[in-house]
């Protein structure tokens, strides 16, 4: 494999790419370099390199979170106030009506199962049941929790929902505004702290 020569930049001294005047091919040395050039080329060059030095120092931990088959662990926040990514999550159960998106919202809440619930009416499913392809009118709940919680949220949903199988899906919230992230932790901690089931 051939490797070409860097461009070099020379500012008042410095090693240069070019022949020498000989024409004998060999470089041109300049064994005292300026020592202004030198700082003037690492002043330039330091804020390009530091975005790929901080990336190169995550390398050995994301290689071994890759080589052990588990993410990497998220620090654990000191004074209480960092929201641990995906602790929080956004579930969506489909309703068949308000009136039942209603009735299943009010009760998460007060269960404090979750601390907001967001109603989007008129949606419409279509979806494949028993070898049929079907269409309904449905309301959406977006329903926002602790990411623990979604088990026995889950569990709640299907005891009271009237669908056979009832959709309950989470994704876990990665980011966002963490003043509101701390308050649905907080809104829902009474439950996560007492790791018993609801009825």
């Amino acid at each position: 494999m051939r490797w070409g020569r860097a461009p070099t930049i020379l500012l008042s001294g410095g090693v240069s790419d070019r022949p020498s005047p000989s024409g004998t091919g060999s470089l041109d040395h300049h064994p005292h370099p300026k020592p202004e050039a030198a700082l003037l080329f690492s002043l330039l060059w330091m804020p390009a390199l530091l975005p790929v030095v901080s990336r190169l120092l995550l390398l050995p931990r994301a290689l071994l979170s890759m080589a052990s088959g588990s993410p990497p662990s998220q620090p654990s926040p000191a004074s209480g106030s960092a929201y641990v990514p995906g602790s929080v999550s956004a579930a969506f159960v489909t309703c068949p009506n308000e009136k039942v998106a209603k009735e299943i919202a009010r009760a998460v809440v007060e269960k404090r199962l979750a601390a907001c619930v967001n109603l989007i009416p008129q949606i419409t499913s279509i979806y494949e049941w028993k070898g049929k392809i079907e269409e309904d009118s449905e309301v959406l709940m977006m329903i926002k929790t602790q990411s623990s919680l979604v088990p026995a949220l889950t569990d709640f949903v299907r005891s009271v929902h009237p669908y056979e199988v009832a959709e309950v899906i989470a994704l876990p919230v990665e980011q966002g505004n963490s003043p509101y992230l701390h308050w649905v932790r907080q809104v829902t901690e009474s439950v996560s702290d007492s790791s018993t089931a609801l009825p």
